[in-house]
């Protein structure tokens, strides 16, 4: 028997001046920033490499449309990643203090 649970959905975001040009920029920058790694790889990555790309303009795409038309429910792709990799950074040199001493 499967059993279904409905959550309910997250609160709107936080609204302020200038969120909605700010979110399409990290909208457009996240999928930007996949295609220039996939075009500056040094081997030739072929259809898969096109492939790949034609994907992210695709998600900037849907990912533009969120940012301009449901600012309310978009998050911000920096914000979450920069916390991960902040946190990262901050055990990173805990680690590396404790290891010197």
């Amino acid at each position: 028997m499967w059993m279904l649970f409905a959550r309910a959905p997250p609160p709107d975001r936080p609204y302020w001046p200038g969120r909605r040009w700010l979110a399409v920029i990290d909208a457009v920058a996240w999928p930007a920033a996949w295609v220039i790694a996939l075009r500056s790889l040094s081997v030739e990555s072929g259809v898969v490499g096109s492939l790949l790309c034609a994907l992210a303009i695709a998600a900037a795409a849907g990912r533009v449309r969120n940012a301009l038309l449901r600012n309310h429910r978009y998050g911000f792709t920096t914000w979450r990643w920069g916390k991960v990799l902040g946190w990262m950074l901050l055990i990173g040199a805990l680690l590396r203090l404790l290891a010197g001493s």
